[in-house]
């Protein structure tokens, strides 16, 4: 009998670009493995990415974790990394641990995965020491996800903020564009290059594309998560096309 797994995300209400990178990678990895995925998502209300409606959306994270955990979902991830590392440095570890704990009291326990959490967990797991992100947050934002980063251990040599505040416009942008604008980051000396440090953004298309054209090792927040989500359920973090991290090294 194959096994089948209730992937759950938390997700910002105008955040469609995890909804769509998940499955996608997920499908991708059925298609080599025998493992089987739905999808399931609960809604915090935000549209604009200010520090402002990051703290407000975050506080609808708890009741979010209850409704995933009334469907008895194997895996929960909170979908949003910039509402995560606007609450303070370290912050996903106590979300992780409070959203769980909504998960057990409701007799439905579940591992939670954040954003914010797996992208650190990728870049140590990678031995990564030095990086550079791309983001399409306003600068201030930009410079508050790399000040988090640092704070747990990993050097960002270069950010790039594309400064885009509206988040429906983040999703609509074209991944492949990212072909050139990770051109314009600091490619030297550098141990990963974070094509997507948010998972409003998308990447996918280009992950591989990128990586494959720079030599070195590309992730996103996205894939970043994924691996975290498989690894939480034991199974083998491995799906084709999406770059070193989820190559089945780690």
């Amino acid at each position: 009998m194959v096994s089948s797994y209730k992937i759950g995300q938390i997700v910002p209400s105008s955040n469609l670009t995890m909804e769509r990178e998940i499955p996608a990678m997920l499908r991708a990895r059925e298609a080599v493995l025998p493992e089987r995925f739905s999808f399931h998502s609960s809604r915090m209300r935000m549209r604009k990415v200010t520090a402002a409606e990051l703290k407000t959306m975050d506080r609808d994270s708890d009741r979010c974790a209850l409704e995933l955990s009334d469907a008895d979902v194997d895996v929960l991830g909170y979908a949003c990394l910039v509402a995560i590392m606007s609450m303070g440095k370290g912050y996903h570890r106590e979300s992780q641990e409070r959203l769980h704990k909504v998960t057990v009291d409701n007799g439905h326990p579940a591992p939670v995965v954040s954003s914010a959490g797996a992208l650190v967990a990728g870049l140590h797991l990678m031995g990564a020491k030095r990086i550079s992100i791309v983001t399409p947050y306003v600068r201030p934002l930009t410079d508050m996800v790399a000040e988090y980063i640092e704070a747990e251990g990993v050097e960002v040599s270069d950010s790039i903020a594309l400064e885009i505040p509206d988040n429906l416009e983040v999703a609509a942008q074209d991944p492949m564009n990212l072909m050139d604008i990770y051109k314009q980051v600091n490619l030297k000396n550098i141990d990963a290059l974070v094509l997507s440090a948010c998972v409003q953004m998308p990447s996918l298309a280009a992950i591989q594309m990128v990586e494959d054209e720079c030599g070195i090792p590309v992730l996103s927040a996205a894939v970043a998560t994924t691996h975290q989500m498989l690894t939480a359920l034991g199974l083998e973090a491995r799906v084709p096309g999406c770059g070193n991290l989820l190559s089945g090294k780690y």
